[in-house]
């Protein structure tokens, strides 16, 4: 004898076919393997900081690394809790970090805006991009990091000159980027904002912005990275504070460790830098479809 199944069991089994099991785990599993899979690489790395530095203090109590020229993992560590707990002898290193991040974050800011501004206006006016591209071009071939010293005995000491040269490094990788972004936008795109009466203002505005803005966030990746360049070496070349004279103050005092301890605080502030605008990106680029390969070109 067949039993047949009951209307319960019907119920059930409709519902079950309605909600596969392996769909409705699909998204709490793929959130489950980012997660390994962050966690995973997190302790790669971790393992291969930790096998280079131990390598690195086997080496110099082995007498083959000569603490003198390359310090030790063991003298940057004292630096670095000294400089916390005690100060450093530009006043208390809280203060020099922040004079640095002021420099640096500064020159991101208005380098990136005039670097989109300029790349959006001459990627949409041809006469402004025929008339100023020697001129661009020949700014682009000078070897910025020498304007540093220009800047120093124009400006003095002060935040002023850190501040320009930030700006000057920042300014043309935005710029190109967003000069690239508005000439890759769709042109049937444009044509059709202005057969429905878009004005060339709102085409740039609604169109050719959204649109650049992928070659822009990719450059800022790296921009940031300029302007704490540029700042720092503003602060070497001459400044009354900031990282960049801990970083020479220690190398006039030949206390390798003392550099180190500095770059691994620039290192820090940088990586700290790189994850908020990589969130920035994320917010900002919800609309867009995940993408699995290709990417804007940074120049």
């Amino acid at each position: 004898m067949i039993d047949t199944p009951t209307q319960s069991d019907g119920s059930l089994t409709a519902l079950a076919a309605q909600f596969p099991p392996e769909r409705a785990m699909t998204g709490t599993s793929t959130r489950a393997r980012a997660n390994r899979r962050r966690v995973v690489l997190a302790g790669m790395r971790l393992g291969i900081v930790v096998v280079l530095l131990v390598g690195w203090q086997l080496c110099v109590n082995a007498k083959i690394v000569d603490p003198f020229f390359w310090g030790e993992p063991k003298g940057v560590w004292a630096d670095l809790v000294d400089w916390f707990t005690v100060g450093t002898s530009q006043g208390s290193l809280a203060d020099q970090i922040l004079v640095t991040l002021e420099e640096a974050v500064l020159g991101f800011i208005i380098g990136s805006i005039l670097g989109v501004v300029c790349g959006i206006a001459l990627g949409r006016v041809r006469v402004l991009s025929e008339l100023f591209a020697p001129f661009l071009k020949a700014a682009n071939s000078i070897p910025r990091i020498i304007l540093g010293s220009i800047f120093t005995v124009a400006f003095g000491f002060g935040i002023q000159s850190k501040v320009i040269l930030a700006v000057v490094l920042v300014f043309f990788g935005v710029f190109f980027n967003a000069f690239q972004g508005a000439r890759e936008v769709d042109r049937n795109l444009i044509a059709n904002a202005r057969l429905l009466g878009a004005s060339r203002w709102q085409v740039t505005r609604d169109v050719v912005l959204p649109s650049a803005f992928t070659w822009i966030l990719a450059s800022l990746h790296i921009s940031f990275g300029f302007a704490l360049i540029g700042a720092l070496v503003g602060e070497i070349l001459g400044a009354n504070q900031g990282l960049g004279l801990l970083i020479r103050s220690s190398q006039n005092n030949f206390d390798m460790n003392g550099v180190l301890a500095g770059m691994v605080l620039v290192a820090v502030i940088a990586l700290t830098a790189e994850a908020l605008i990589t969130v920035l990106e994320r917010r900002l680029l919800r609309w867009r479809p995940p993408q699995t390969h290709g990417g804007a070109a940074v120049e």
